[in-house]
């Protein structure tokens, strides 16, 4: 015995050292990487102590992941099961070298406790083990991937923990050491039982106990080499990815220095020019699909599937690594991310976009899915001056008139003419400045919505002003379909207006207006207080400043816009104004709302593009507003509103549900 317990030694020593370095090597190489593309962006971290609350919430809380019932719980076992397992396989592999180093003996207390709930979770990732194999085999939804790479996975874990049983209960059954693992080990004494260990020779469990041993010890040598190079790469990159998320909902794109003449390009073309966040948001993705079954355009038929162009380009990435590192490797053979046949981006999936954000709401690990798409819209527009042909006309209004539809920039007031509305040259001391934006100002049903705002804030006695002509398009359609140089041109000129009036607080009627101003305009020196008429409406009411008319609507339904809900997470306050404009009238939810609201279409510029490929995203939204009973769909956000109209009429019901603002609703229900 004293032979095999040197060999014993000396095989775990060559085994660690060797499966360690493995380890590092693999991992080593995928720094490299993170150091080698030539993207450059700083992200400092600042907030620590959120950050360290974050990752106790996202991953230890396994938040995200519990989004999702049944998969969340199934993933919470095997995640705290797994990790319960850990501390003893380290002992095991001590003990390879140095037999006589026992825990047990030097904590007693302490690791009868701890090898107790060992024993129990270890059952649990059994059991969610059992539920991942029933999705894959039995259920297989579309959009979990369910390649040889998760069964690995599972066959993997599932030995792993099998042998932790298995090694426990042949350890109760042998010649005491002093220690009762017999008080520690409730499943594993079930398998004892079951498979009558105790009966057995003590040859035969020694022999036993080996056996589970090196199996137990190969598996997870075998699966932490094989971690690096697989989906579960997660394991490693998730926790820095989690660390590094915003913290807060609201987030700017990424601002390009279109002014710097030693850039070769604007924009993202191919994965060499992707900065270290990037690739960590490659590494980081579970491959679970969350992202793609949230997708609006996925969920109709369009070819982009967020999951899938992660995995794309971490398969680019991975092609191209060695050309990434080396000193005199030559860029130009990377091919372009987007564009060419055969890139691993269609066109088609990049402008199927419509930024409703919900890929990045629902990752378990906080990809930032939009920080690629948009990037790579940059690259096409800029430099390629390849886009959809239906925006170059909304790109010459814009540039010509500074809004999308090329009214006249001098007419951008008409629509208030017979409403008495000062403008902010003539009252500079308006407490609110009323930025109406493009479609407040020309669309027909948009300007319903701003009399609407303007009858309220008259109404509550509010100090208000308009910029008329001054105000130019919030730079946030021409942003988002990548005319990164027309945009900063508009947002400009409307941040030189806005710092030479200095307004207390600018209110919108528009989410993408209320969204630029707020989170992006700061990029460009105008750093103020961003109100949208949701939350400006609801404070009204609550200081009484408006008095209701006691009106029933009748049932209504609300739904949210993305740039309201997940890109600045409001979503309670439109709720409260219909339940205290009018008490009898009843709010019903469609089954996608909140933060799993369904995308109306027009987000991302797509308001302006045509939608040929798949069933139309409006229709289908305005399909379950309808489906609901509600007499009437709210939103707050013009672009909502004029789709979700479109989608009630191609449906052939429009007589059957009305579509308003919630200024309008407000509007008739206030004295």
């Amino acid at each position: 015995m004293e032979i095999y317990t040197i060999v014993k030694a000396l095989l775990m020593a060559c085994l660690l050292s060797a499966g360690f370095r493995y380890f590092y090597i693999r991992v080593r190489k995928l720094v490299n990487i993170m150091q080698s593309v030539r993207g450059e962006r700083k992200i400092l971290p600042d907030r620590i102590g959120e950050r360290v609350r974050v990752l106790v919430s996202d991953i230890l809380g396994q938040s995200n992941v519990r989004r999702k019932k049944w998969p969340g719980i199934a993933h919470t076992f095997i995640f705290f099961g797994f990790l319960a397992v850990q501390p003893h396989s380290l002992e095991l592999m001590v003990q390879g070298i140095f037999p006589h180093f026992s825990v047990a003996h030097m904590f007693p207390g302490f690791f009868t406790l701890y090898l107790t709930a060992a024993d129990v979770l270890a059952f649990f990732v059994l059991m969610g083990l059992g539920y991942g194999l029933y999705r894959r085999l039995v259920v297989k939804p579309d959009y979990l991937t369910n390649g040889n790479d998760a069964k690995f996975i599972i066959l993997f874990t599932s030995v792993i923990i099998i042998t932790f049983h298995f090694y426990n209960a042949f350890h109760m059954v042998m010649p005491s050491d002093g220690f009762d693992y017999g008080a520690c080990f409730s499943f594993s004494a079930i398998l004892s039982s079951m498979f009558g260990l105790s009966d057995l020779s003590l040859s035969a469990k020694t022999f036993g106990l080996e056996l589970s041993y090196w199996i137990h010890m190969l598996t997870i040598v075998g699966f932490m080499i094989y971690i690096p190079g697989s989906k579960h790469l997660h394991l490693l990159a998730g926790i820095p990815n989690v660390f590094y998320k915003p913290l807060d909902v609201e987030k700017p794109m990424i601002k390009t220095d279109i002014e710097d003449e030693d850039a070769e390009t604007f924009g993202l073309s191919k994965v060499s020019e992707f900065d270290w966040k990037h690739v960590l948001d490659l590494y980081s993705c579970t491959e679970c699909g969350r992202c793609e079954e949230r997708c609006p355009a996925n969920f109709t038929g369009k070819p982009l599937s967020p999951k899938e162009m992660i995995h794309e380009a971490k398969v680019e990435l991975f092609e191209h690594a060695e050309t990434l590192m080396a000193e005199d490797g030559d860029l130009e053979t990377i091919p372009l991310l987007v564009g060419e046949e055969g890139a691993r981006i269609s066109k088609e999936a990049l402008w199927s976009c419509t930024s409703c954000r919900g890929c990045e709401d629902i990752c378990p690990v906080n990809i930032q899915h939009l920080d690629i798409i948009l990037e790579a819209r940059k690259f096409q527009v800029l430099m390629e001056a390849d886009f959809p042909a239906e925006l170059q006309d909304t790109f010459t209004n814009l540039e010509n008139q500074s809004n999308p539809w090329g009214f006249s920039a001098d007419t951008r007031a008409n629509w208030c003419k017979d409403l008495d509305v000062p403008l902010m040259r003539d009252n500079p001391d308006a407490d609110i400045l009323y930025f109406v934006g493009c479609a407040g100002s020309y669309d027909d049903r948009g300007i319903k919505t701003s009399r609407a705002i303007v009858s309220i804030l008259k109404k509550a006695g509010v100090n208000f002003a308009i910029l008329g002509d001054e105000e130019r398009c919030n730079g946030d359609m021409a942003r988002r379909c990548g005319n990164e140089y027309l945009a900063q041109m508009m947002i400009q000129e409307n941040v030189e207006v806005l710092n030479q009036y200095k307004p207390k607080k600018i209110l919108t009627g528009c989410p993408h207006c209320f969204n630029t101003i707020k989170n992006e305009y700061p990029q460009f020196g105008a750093d103020y207080e961003v109100v949208h008429h949701t939350d400006f409406i609801l404070e009204l009411l609550n200081q009484g400043r408006l008095k209701t008319s006691g009106k029933d609507f009748g049932k209504i339904t609300f739904h949210d816009s993305c740039y309201l809900g997940r890109w600045n997470n409001i979503y309670d306050s439109p709720r409260e104004v219909l339940s205290k404009v009018n008490y009898a009238t009843k709010v019903v939810e469609m089954e996608k709302h909140g933060d799993n609201g369904m995308c109306c279409g027009a987000g991302g510029g797509r308001m302006f593009m045509e939608e040929t490929i798949g069933k139309r995203i409006n229709n289908e939204r305005a399909l379950e507003a309808m489906d609901t009973g509600a007499d009437i769909v709210s939103a707050a956000c013009p672009f909502c509103i004029t789709m979700l109209s479109d989608g009630i009429k191609d449906s052939g019901r429009e007589s059957k549900m009305e579509v308003r603002d919630l200024a309008e609703i407000v509007d008739e229900a206030t004295l």
